[in-house]
């Protein structure tokens, strides 16, 4: 009889103990955030600000790492592998979420279907760089040097159908030349060939290539975008360079966690890191490295993706390239 009363009283116990367990407050321990970012690179440096103030806002540690290569396979696996509790988040890109579905015939995750979107982080134009040394002037110069010697203009970029590559495939489409593209695996090397002449010119953020930039051993040509960069006012758009109308090469960054997150959750990491980026040191350093901050819903980055992975999808198709 003891023993039946005993075990009754345990098993209400566990009864009243588990819910009481499962309605504590979220976050009650660390988050961490799985990045495809180099740690030092200019996203990297962002979310690293921002997750500072999250940190005191929410009053756990929010914790970034790094976990690049890959084509960014790594980490967005291990987002996807996730449980949907908010404790374990991730980053992506444009390249990550609108351009690999259809660069690559297989993919460890669907873009869409496997991950929660939080927030936007930031959004950025790409510049055009060539070397200090070049005697390229401007777009209009480009544009003309292309058309003198079709097939002979080169530009780098950091993997055939990136960002990068893609951004400048739309520069040469809308000219109508043909200019040499040359791909390396690391976008530090991109930069380097730039400032050496061994490549005519490519397309970057200030955050990637604004070392050299700063060191005298690039020059800005233009920014791809409909408007100047408030980062870099005295720069000119493609078009006011002298190069064709509608070249608008951009990235964008996003905060997103695995599917099923609960709404509830992703609401609070979305509150909390949208007020991050609105806070004052978090944009400077976002102007610093000419980035626009983007907090935003995931419904409005669900918009991005819809509106860029077709577009990507057709320069992908014009241009034929495919990655293993």
């Amino acid at each position: 009889m003891k023993r039946r009363f005993l075990a009754a009283g345990l098993l209400g116990l566990v009864a009243v103990s588990a819910p009481l367990h499962a309605q504590q407050p979220f976050p009650s321990r660390p988050i961490r955030v799985i990045s495809p970012f180099p740690t030092g690179s200019g996203p990297d440096v962002v979310v690293r600000v921002a997750a500072e103030k999250m940190t005191r806002s929410l009053g756990q540690p929010v914790i970034i790492e790094a976990r690049p290569g890959g084509n960014g396979f790594i980490a967005l696996d291990a987002v996807k592998r996730a449980a949907p509790t908010g404790y374990e988040l991730g980053l992506a890109d444009v390249g990550h979420l609108a351009i690999n579905p259809s660069l690559f015939k297989k993919l460890p995750y669907d873009a869409v279907a496997d991950f929660t979107q939080i927030s936007g982080v930031y959004r950025t134009a790409f510049f055009v760089f060539v070397g200090q040394n070049s005697p390229i002037k401007d777009i209009r110069g480009l544009v003309a040097e292309a058309r003198q010697q079709p097939g002979k203009v080169t530009y780098g970029s950091n993997s055939v159908g990136g960002p990068l590559h893609l951004g400048a495939v739309q520069l040469e489409t809308a000219a109508g030349v043909q200019m040499l593209h040359v791909p390396f695996k690391e976008t530090a090397a991109v930069y380097n060939a730039v400032a050496t002449g061994d490549v005519t010119w490519a397309m970057g953020s200030l955050a990637t290539a604004g070392p050299l930039l700063q060191a005298g051993k690039l020059r800005l040509l233009a920014v791809a975008d409909k408007e100047r960069s408030a980062a870099m006012p005295d720069v000119p758009t493609v078009e006011q360079s002298g190069g064709p109308a509608g070249v608008e090469a951009t990235t964008w960054v996003t905060f997103l966690g695995p599917r099923d997150l609960p709404p509830a959750i992703a609401e609070t990491l979305s509150t909390h890191f949208r007020a991050a980026l609105d806070s004052a040191d978090v944009r400077d350093r976002m102007t610093t490295f000419g980035f626009a901050p983007a907090g935003s819903t995931g419904a409005q980055v669900m918009s991005w993706m819809r509106t860029d992975t077709p577009r990507y999808a057709d320069m992908i198709k014009r241009t034929g390239a495919q990655a293993d």
